[in-house]
Order: C-alpha cells, then structure tokens, then sequence
C-alpha cells in the first residue's frame, strides 16, 4: 500500500470526525439523578477499578463530550442508567494506534504530545465514539458475543454512527471487528501448499477482540476489552477505486476504469445528505416529528420520528479483474474503456445500445453494462435478500432460510431490473443456500407442494450468479460483492423476469430505507415518519403532497400480517405519488395491491396511473380499504358483504378452490398469498385469511423504457383514516392468464 493511499484515507478520517459535533444526535445532558448508587459495577466504574488496564481510556472518556451539544463527558454517560456495549481499547491498543500515526506523519510524535489541538480533539472522538454502542434510546440489549453472527453489521450503530461488524476467525473463539475475510484457492500447510479444500480463511485487517476479557457483565451493558482501537476507514467506493486506478493495485482496477469512464466517480463518493443534516441539527421547525400516530397509542415511538440522517449507498456486483484477464488477454492495468466496450459488442450483450465514445450517456454500451452492477443503496451481506416470516422461518429463532425468497431492485443508469435469491438448504436442488443474482428455477409451487427448488438450474439463462458474500469489501458507503460470472440484463433475463410475478415489498422502492437502516432492522423505532415534500423531499422515488403525514412501521415482532413485516401507513388529506419500477418486457400487465382490511381505521382514496405526473387517468372507482373477504369494517360494526367472493380454502377440493379464485379475480380481488405466515414460523398464512387481500387496480400494456406513476388520493374527510399499504405486484398477462399453467398461490 503506497504511502499517498494511506495518508489520503487517514486525511479524510480526521477531516470526517472533525464534523462529529454536528452529526451527533441532539442529546442533553445526563441526568446523573439517574446514576446506580448501589455497589454493583457500572461500565465507567469497572474500568476505574481495573485503571491499570483502561487509563488511557479514562482519560479519553472524561475529555469527550457526548455530543457538540452536551457539557456531559462520555464517562458521565457510562455511569448513569442505560445499556451500552463497550469496546474497551487497553493501554497498549492506544499506544500502538499512536505509533501507527506516527508512523504515517499524521501526527509528530507516538504520543499525546505530538498533536496539535485541532487533530487531537479529533483523534480522542475517534477512540471513543466507535467503541461504544448506546441502545438505550431503542430499549435494545447490549450485546454479548453469543449475539453476533458472523460477518454480519450489529444492529445498532456506534456513537459515531458506523456499523460495526464482527468476523470470526478459523479459531472459533478468535473475533474481528470490520474485518475483510479472503478464502484463497490454495494454502500452505508445514511448507506444502495445497488446495483449500476447508475453505480456511484469510483474515486481513480488523480490530482483535480480546480472546479472554469479553462478555464482562456491568449493570449498565457489557464490556469487551480490544487488543486494537477501532478506527474505520472513511474510504467511499469512489476513493477506493480511484486508488486502484492511481496505484495499477487492486482487485477490481478495470471496474474503475468503467467508473471513471462513466463520469460516476462524483455520484459514488456521497455519504450523506448535508442539506438535511443542517436543518436536522439546528432542529428546523419543518423537519419536526409527525403527530403521534394512534391518539391512544402511548406504546415507545408512537410518534413518527423523522430519520436523525439521510445517507447515500451502493452496491457493486463486480467481476473480478482474474475474469478480464481471461477474457481480454491482457493486464487490468493495460485493458482500457474501448476495449470493454468492444468485448460487450462483440458479446451481442446490448444490441440496442450506442456503440461510440459518449461513455456517460446512459445508452452507451459501456455505460449500460457497467450500471447494471450498480445499486442506489448499500445492502449487508444479511440484508441482500430479506428473511423475516417466509413459510417455516422465524426471524427471532431461524437460523438459516427456508423456502426460495427473493427482491427486486432497480438498477442505476438506464432503469433495470435485478433479481436476488436465496432458498434454504433443504429447498435448494443442490442442498447449498448461496445468494444469487438472476436465478429462475422451477419451483414445486403446486397447492399442496413445499416451494422447493425442482428444476430449472441446468441452463446458464436460470441457474443464476452466486454472489461471493465472504468475499465483500466494506466500505463506508457501499460494498463490492465479487461474482463468478459476467453480468448482463440480456433478453434470457428479462423474458424469465417477464415469465414470473414480481413482487416488490415497497421499501425496495426506496434506497433510502435500507441507507439509513430503517428496513429490516430487528433494532429501530416501529414507527418512522417522513417529511411532506413541502418540508423537504427524503424520498427519492414517492412524492408527499402538502397534507400527507406519512410513517413507515417496522412491524418487527408485532405479528401482523404483512409481508416481512413491514407496511406504510399513511394519514391526513394524503396524496402520494409514486415512480414504479420499470417491467423487463413490453406487454400488459396488471398491478396489484397488498392490503389487510382489519380495521374501520382504514380509508378509502382514488388510484390514478399513466405516464404524465401532473395529468394521471383515474383508474376505475375509488378503493374501499375497509372491505375485507365477506364482510365490510365500519365504525358501527362490520357489515356483511359479498362483493369479494371469498370463501376459505377446502382440503379434499382444488378444483373448486380454483373457481373461488377466478370469482374473486372477477372482481378484481385475490387471496393474499401462500408464503408467508402473520406469525414468523407460524402456520397463519395470508392466503388463509380473508382480511389478507390483494387488489389488482391497473391492467395496462406498459413498456421497460418508460417511467409510470402510480397516486393515490384520499377521498374522505377524515384525518385519522389509515391509507395502509405492503407490497406492489406486477404480473404480466402470460402468467395471468395462462390456459396451460394457471397462477401458483405462493
């Protein structure tokens, strides 16, 4: 590593805590009625005791505020009441990370002498803030070692607000934090190199937990003492591979070549949205919380709380500079943008693309194959594809997937679709539980099948890309995944896309929900609410008209019947627009929305679609989300109806099941589906359950190039009526109305 690399990213780690004053959260000062005063140990009080270990931590903890704008010290916060995780740096771990500044020049001296006051304040929040996790905002149980899961980010982000994310070793009591995990092809063993047939790991980088001061038990959380002081690089993929491309060092230089040509460097280095980190700090009135949403709600985060951050992330799926190697023939360092786009020419792999130099414009065949790899938000290897209440799992005690599940993204660049998948073990034809990218098999998806795998994996057009998770590299806004094969929106993938119902759980509409890790997040707020675009616009791809109040619930543990959990539930005089993903294949489609009609609380609105925002067709009469399989849920009682045709399931009668669901597509309702259980593990499956229905609301030929829009609009006068909402549905007319193979109920 050359000697400009090191010191640029340490320049940009200073200059990045330098801001902590204005990105902490707006915490006052402790409330030190609330310190224990009986004799068991508190954090701040074990490390007093044991003061010949942690000093040089004390001191840092009594120097540091908790935040820019508090006069309390962070030691004063470890005293008092809460449940905090701490990694506790020893002597020597501060010591050495002294010695490596030194080493770098960033600082004068290996000790506190060779600061200048600027860079010391620095330094000092960067010891301290990323050793410590605070959950006692979100009632979350600090974390013991038996709560981490391998290479996974911890719920709950350090008071620096990064991820922290434990890796074990192949001893299994050795653990990493942040550590980059290489499994190389061959090892060495007693001078002999052989091949990895163990697939033994290669741990490079990180920050050593102590193999035997961990778990320590304090009244308010856990200690874990650290042989090294956590210090993660503020390295964006953008500096990253611009590094590769500055150096001729890396694995990924001719990705960044492809970067750079595109004129995509500038987008990939963006971390956060500063606008709104200015109006949230100086506490602007417009950004204020939303009313509480249920007036006789007093459950904790009743209130929707706007997000503290609005951060930017990417995903890279790339193709190792080994396969362009082989491909090309040549060097990484010697393959140029031409000569990428000439092979994807050659390939045939975007016949419709321009075939010139313009690399920045989105129909430039370089620009097209490389943006395919790219999503707008930073996925953990645990969050590629979402596992919460599918058939047989339970996100509380599930220990590893179970039926095939997937999530649908829209690329970057020209707007695309790619496909994730994960099916469990037992599930899968092969018996593994890999990611895939583009991986359409045939399911047992038959009435009485479980939803395995069957066929289908045989062909390179379905068997998918395996997406290399261990492999990752971590950066502060984004991750790079490698993948074993080139990656390519060809017409094999859009047609198998075209062959299947695509279901999108609203949120994967929305990178910001998984940048600032409100989606799928067993440890946030069940309610989050979002800002009226009059205040400020925090969703890229919905727009909220003036009148709106609009709250994301996380759902997690409460048991409802929505699909992973989660929902929007929207009120006031709402209108909502929405940019819809496009679909693969020029055809008619129908869109379908998820609903559960449990409650006189919800609405009735106006739906409206087409291609012009500002002049949208409504599209039939207005949606009563009150209605549910037989019966209509009024504020005077429920009120029988027959206007759905639901009737439940027979065991011993698939052809009059079959009758039930053409009668209720007649009338433009469907069952909710088979998948998924209201109960995570549980057997009360939404296609059981009558107030579980989907309602298709458009049926229109739609094209992939163009951008629809989807509103909805209140058409009561009733603030507090609920406009709730799970998952969108397209499904175009070959599976819906196939005389040969009918619509599975999965």
């Amino acid at each position: 590593m050359s000697k400009y690399k090191i010191n640029r990213n340490l320049t940009l780690l200073v200059v990045t805590v330098l801001s902590l004053g204005l990105t902490q959260s707006c915490k006052e000062d402790i409330d030190m009625s609330n310190q224990y005063t009986f004799t068991e140990y508190t954090i701040s009080s074990y490390l007093q005791e044991h003061k010949d270990t942690y000093s040089e931590y004390l001191n840092l903890l009594e120097e540091v505020h908790v935040s820019s704008r508090s006069e309390s010290s962070v030691l004063q916060l470890l005293t008092a009441r809460g449940k905090y995780t701490v990694f506790a740096p020893t002597n020597q771990a501060i010591m050495n990370y002294l010695d490596t500044l030194y080493t770098k020049g960033i600082i004068s001296a290996p000790s506190w002498d060779g600061f200048d006051a600027h860079t010391l304040d620095s330094i000092q929040k960067i010891i301290v803030y990323n050793s410590i996790i605070d959950g006692t905002k979100d009632d979350i149980e600090p974390y013991q070692t038996s709560a981490f899961n391998d290479n996974e980010e911890l719920g709950i982000a350090s008071m620096n607000d990064r991820k922290l994310r434990p890796v074990y070793g192949n001893n299994p009591d050795s653990i990493f934090i942040n550590a980059t995990i290489k499994i190389p092809d061959s090892i060495v063993v007693d001078g002999v190199k052989k091949k990895n047939d163990n697939e033994e790991r290669q741990i490079i980088g990180g920050y050593v937990v102590d193999l035997k001061n961990r778990d320590i038990y304090t009244a308010n959380g856990y200690i874990h003492q650290m042989r090294d002081v956590i210090a993660p690089s503020n390295e964006t993929l953008a500096d990253l591979l611009q590094s590769y491309i500055d150096e001729n060092v890396g694995d990924y230089i001719v990705m960044a070549k492809m970067v750079q040509a595109t004129g995509l460097t500038d987008t990939l280095s963006k971390v956060k949205d500063e606008v709104y980190e200015n109006l949230k700090q100086t506490e602007d009135p417009r950004l204020d919380k939303l009313p509480n949403f249920n007036e006789d709600d007093n459950a904790k985060g009743g209130n929707g709380f706007l997000p503290e951050h609005r951060y930017y992330g990417y995903t890279m799926f790339a193709e190792p500079d080994d396969f362009w190697r082989t491909e090309l023939g040549k060097e990484p360092k010697d393959i140029s943008p031409a000569d990428i786009q000439a092979w994807v020419v050659s390939k045939g792999f975007y016949p419709e693309a321009k075939n010139n130099t313009s690399y920045k414009d989105e129909d430039n065949a370089l620009n097209m194959f490389l943006t395919y790899h790219l999503l707008p938000m930073r996925l953990p290897s645990n969050k590629l594809v979402i596992h919460y209440n599918e058939r047989g799992y339970n996100y509380k005690t599930s220990t590893a997937p179970t039926v095939p599940t997937y999530e649908i993204y829209t690329t970057m660049g020209k707007r695309r679709l790619i496909k994730l998948y994960q099916a469990g073990a037992r599930f899968s034809a092969d018996g593994e539980s890999k990611i895939y990218i583009n991986r359409f098999p045939e399911l047992n998806n038959g009435r009485h099948e479980d939803y395995s795998e069957k066929s289908g994996w045989e062909t390179p057009e379905t068997e998918g890309i395996v997406v290399g998770t261990e492999s990752a590299t971590n950066l502060l806004n984004a991750i790079i995944y490698p993948i074993n094969k080139v990656l390519v929106y060809d017409e094999a993938t859009r047609e198998n896309l075209q062959k299947q119902r695509i279901r999108f759980d609203l949120t994967s509409m929305c990178p910001e929900f998984m940048n600032n890790d409100l989606r799928a997040n067993r440890e946030v707020l069940l309610y989050t609410g979002m800002p009226a675009d009059e205040n400020y616009k925090y969703l890229d791809n919905i727009e909220l008209r003036k009148g709106t109040n609009f709250y994301y619930l996380s759902g997690l543990g409460k048991n409802w019947l929505n699909w992973q959990g989660d929902e929007f539930n929207i009120r006031g005089k709402y209108e909502v627009i929405f940019t819809l993903p496009p679909v693969p294949k020029a055809g008619t489609y129908e869109i379908r929305f998820a609903v559960q009609s449990n409650s006189n609380k919800r609405s009735m609105c106006q739906v409206y679609f087409g291609k012009n925002k500002s002049n949208l067709p409504a599209m039939g009469l207005p949606l009563d989300l009150r209605q549910a399989g037989t019966y209509r849920a009024l504020a005077s009682g429920n009120v029988t109806s027959a206007l759905v045709g639901w009737e439940k399931d027979t065991d011993d009668d698939d052809d009059y099941n079959a009758e039930v669901d053409k009668k209720m597509r007649n009338n433009d309702f469907m069952k909710g589906p088979a998948i998924y259980a209201g109960t995570p593990g549980g057997s009360n499956y939404a296609r059981s359950n009558e107030q579980n229905l989907r309602r298709i609301i458009v049926r229109e030929y739609m094209q992939p190039d163009v951008v629809y829009y989807l509103k909805f609009k209140s058409v009561l006068d009733d603030d507090m009526k609920e406009f709730y909402m799970d998952y969108f549905e397209y499904c175009a007319k070959e599976v819906y109305d196939n005389p040969m193979t009918p619509e599975d109920i999965w």
